[in-house]
């Protein structure tokens, strides 16, 4: 099929009114054993399953450890991807195959890039009485997908903005400079609002955006949020406008370029298809067998730290092939 027309008309699309706010509601889902935390995931979604290349988002807490056994999450891999961790309670200690050993704490960021492969162990340490907090991921580009793992950890400053209180743990916003930086063009901040505001910051008209509320009852363009909750919002938005509650809210601010490249998404790992997805388990079983016969491993997803005594073996695979994603 074809435009017949001699002189077609050109049509503005960025003067289009963007689609209005979603509201994605969170699912539970237990991390580790019968005494596991619960954690609450509102992405990816069937109907959603990035925003921007942010493609996981798991919020977590209060949980108190003398009720629960905590966060005691061994050795597993990732592939694709990059995984943030930011805290609001507590603190938990990071062990990974690039050699890092690092303790986050509240107002603290790790940010780990796996490239084509790395694997870590998060455990929240023994005077912990409470965990509260997010772990996030985005997805790396397909220029990166295949580079070197690398981790990174940064103490993101406080700045007043508008009468709120933002941290900008990854990215450019707001006047901060996040730290680590990410590779592909994304936001992750924290905004506390106090009680009642109703605070507007610009962003960049071709960013999707997200906000998932940890604290307190907001309102982001008449749409009504609480706890775990997250409102998507489409490109063309040169503003964002969040109300709170009486009792004022922390939410979380993710936005991002849409993501290009369909990616595949299965348990930990992301692949172009499939056969990514496959090559990547077996290279990770692999090491799990190596880590149980010989109480060590190094391959594909690097050298395990010397502390670990357990590493996670990966699913059975679906009998079916995996479909790609895209940022719908």
């Amino acid at each position: 099929m074809s435009v017949t027309e001699k002189h077609p008309a050109l049509v503005d699309v960025s003067a289009s009114p963007p689609a209005p706010p979603e509201l994605l509601e969170p699912r539970e889902v237990p991390l580790g054993g019968p005494r596991a935390m619960r954690v609450q995931r509102s992405l990816p979604q069937r109907a959603r399953s990035l925003i921007g290349a942010w493609c996981f988002v798991d919020h977590y807490g209060p949980d108190d450890l003398s009720e629960r056994g905590g966060m005691r999450v061994p050795g597993h891999p990732h592939t694709g991807l990059a995984t943030v961790t930011w805290l609001f309670e507590g603190e938990v200690e990071h062990r990974d195959t690039t050699g890092a050993a690092a303790v986050v704490r509240p107002g603290e960021v790790n940010l780990m890039t796996a490239g084509r492969g790395v694997a870590h162990s998060e455990f929240s340490l023994p005077g912990t009485t409470v965990v509260h907090g997010a772990q996030l991921w985005f997805a790396l580009p397909a220029a990166l997908a295949e580079g070197p793992r690398r981790f990174e950890h940064a103490v993101p400053e406080a700045r007043s903005v508008a009468g709120a209180e933002v941290r900008v743990f990854v990215g450019d916003w707001l006047g901060s400079r996040g730290a680590p930086q990410a590779p592909t063009p994304l936001i992750g901040a924290e905004v506390r609002l106090p009680p009642g505001i109703r605070w507007e910051a610009a962003v960049d008209r071709t960013h999707e955006i997200g906000v998932l509320v940890d604290t307190g009852a907001v309102r982001v363009e008449g749409l009504h949020a609480t706890r775990s909750q997250l409102v998507a919002l489409s490109p063309g938005r040169a503003s964002i406008v969040i109300e709170a509650g009486e009792e004022g809210a922390r939410v979380l601010v993710l936005t991002g370029e849409p993501f290009p490249d369909p990616i595949t998404m299965w348990w930990n790992f992301i692949g172009r298809d499939h056969d990514d997805i496959v090559a990547a388990r077996a290279d990770w079983q692999a090491q799990v067998e190596a880590q149980l016969a010989t109480g060590g491993a190094d391959g594909r997803f690097g050298p395990h730290p010397e502390a670990w005594t357990e590493v996670l073996p990966a699913p059975v695979l679906p009998t079916v092939r995996l479909k790609p994603r895209t940022h719908r």
